[in-house]
Parts: C-alpha cells; structure tokens; sequence
C-alpha cells in the first residue's frame, strides 16, 4: 500500500469541527480518512496472526458475539502513525475537558510521552486492535478502560464498505446524565470514515457549571455480511 498522501489527508482534518460535536455529543466523525485500498488492506491483516498479541472471541466472555484481535508491538506502520498523528490535537481537547471538570491532572502533548506514562504504570501491552464481525454479530455497549493511566477519547475506521460488504453493524453510543434516562446515538459511517467519541466520561456544560456524564459504545447486529473496523485507543494496557 502506498499511504504516500495519508499525512495530508491527516492535516486537513478540521479539528474545530470535530472539538464541537466531541462538546456536544460526545463524539465527531471524520469522513474519508482511509482510501478503500487502504481499509481492505488493514482488514486483510486480520488473517495474520503473527502481527497480533491476543484473539478474543466476544461471545466467551459475555461481551457479545464476534471477535477481534490487539496488535502486538511493533504495530504496523500506518497504524503507528495514526495513533501518533491523531493524538496532539485531541490531547488538547482532553485538556480542555480536564480543565472544565476542574482536574489538575493534564495529559502531555506528545504520544511517546503518554506511552511512557503507561509503562511506568505497568501498562505496557498495545490495545490498537482489528475487530470481525459476520451475520448475527454485535458489541454490547461497553467502556475500553485497561488500567488507571487512561486517555479520555479513542478512535475507530470503519473498514468495510456498508453499500456491498454487509447491513446492519451501526456504531452506538449511550451518554448516561445525572437523574436522565440514557441517551442513544447512532454514529453513521462510510468505508474509510472515522468516529472519535469519548472513553467513559466527558464533561457537559448545565445550568450550574460543567458536570460528568458516563459514556459507553457498542455495534448492533450485523444483519448480513462481514464487518472490519480498526480501533484506535490511545493508551496501552495492564
């Protein structure tokens, strides 16, 4: 795969936009970040075992049913660069939320850095990972947390192409307020798209200051078809 334009297409993300929608939904799509080459590539890699550290098939552990596997380090180089790329500008906006919630705790620029961090707490182990799922799969809504060193957003690429490779599979999002019933969202992607939404929690702005709200995220049934995505979640694991 060539990726030669990869580093433009990542520079002229419009981050103001997606900082808005991350403060008033909790998540922001980026469209057409990958080049279908590119996402079929990435979903080819899942039949190489050796780039992985781990397979999990989701229905032996009650997270739903479906599978996915975490690379292993060294991660391949346009995953490596996707995770470095996209990190400083959302670090900012983790920042951002630190200082609305009156933390003093900041995240730095710098993914290295954050990656240090992660392995003086023992969180050493890579959490990019590959996720399949065929007919009659789905994620049950969860929180991607691996330790108490943990990065507030991630990231994930829709894979396969919606308009041939299968239906159904949407991306969701629930946002639990305070004394509220929980907030569905349905975060509509293309092949190549990406969706950038919050970990467990973000803050939001009420009548009396900003306050947190817990997040979780999942997929609905894959009708038909086979489904790839590529997550991207910034800090390692225990």
């Amino acid at each position: 795969m060539s990726w030669q334009s990869l580093p433009q297409r990542l520079a002229d993300i419009d981050w103001a936009k997606a900082s808005a929608g991350l403060d008033a939904r909790g998540a922001a799509i980026l469209p057409s970040l990958l080049e279908p080459t590119e996402c079929e590539e990435l979903a080819a890699l899942y039949d190489t075992p050796n780039r992985f550290r781990s397979r999990v098939i989701m229905q032996r552990h009650g997270y739903g049913k479906g599978e996915y596997r975490y690379f292993a380090y060294p991660l391949p180089e346009p995953v490596q660069q996707l995770r470095e790329t996209l990190y400083p500008p959302l670090a900012g906006i983790a920042n951002r939320w630190q200082s609305m919630l009156g933390e003093e705790f900041t995240y730095p620029t710098d993914h290295a850095a954050l990656i240090a961090r992660c392995h003086a707490a023992e969180q050493t182990r890579p959490t990019p990972l590959l996720l399949r799922y065929g007919a009659g799969d789905y994620n049950c809504l969860h929180q991607d947390i691996y330790g108490e060193m943990l990065f507030p957003l991630q990231v994930v690429f829709l894979l396969a192409d919606p308009a041939k490779d299968f239906t159904g599979g949407e991306l969701l999002l629930t946002e639990q307020r305070m004394r509220m019933q929980s907030r569905p969202l349905v975060l509509p992607l293309r092949q190549g798209y990406a969706a950038i939404f919050a970990v467990s929690k973000r803050p939001v702005q009420g009548s009396r200051g900003p306050y947190r709200v817990n997040m979780r995220h999942g997929v609905s049934e894959v009708l038909q078809g086979r489904r790839h995505s590529l997550g991207i979640i910034f800090h390692d694991a225990l």
